[in-house]
């Protein structure tokens, strides 16, 4: 139904800045919203929320990265960006993409991406 493709993690450090993009796929009508959630890489704690936009351009943050992250989309590329300054080590984790969408044969769904790593190390 509708794939997503990470890019742009790596390493980095402490202090530096780093942009993710998410670009979605397949078939679907409308989506109503994208967003970055997080995870240690570790894969043991419960994802956090790092940031979302939904597709009236309400944005909302973690409190974590409140300051230090923004996010921003392009309908036209069906791609969602995060763009991550002042990097701490804490930020280090998995990194998701996730989109709310509905398409001609499924109602409102959440799909996920696969994850990619962010490390923040000195």
């Amino acid at each position: 139904q509708v794939q997503l493709v990470e890019s742009g993690g790596g390493t980095v450090k402490p202090g530096g800045s780093l942009s993710l993009a998410c670009t979605a796929s397949g078939s679907f009508a409308s989506i109503h919203s994208m967003g970055w959630f997080r995870q240690d890489l570790g894969r043991e704690r419960t994802r956090e929320l790092v940031a979302s936009i939904t597709a009236g351009a309400n944005s909302r943050y973690g409190d974590s990265v409140m300051g230090r992250f923004s996010i921003s989309g392009d309908d036209a590329k069906n791609t969602v960006y995060l763009h991550m300054n002042s990097l701490k080590i804490e930020d280090t984790g998995v990194y998701y993409c996730k989109i709310v969408a509905s398409g001609p044969t499924y109602p409102r769904t959440q799909f996920w991406g696969r994850g990619i790593e962010v490390t923040v190390s000195s």
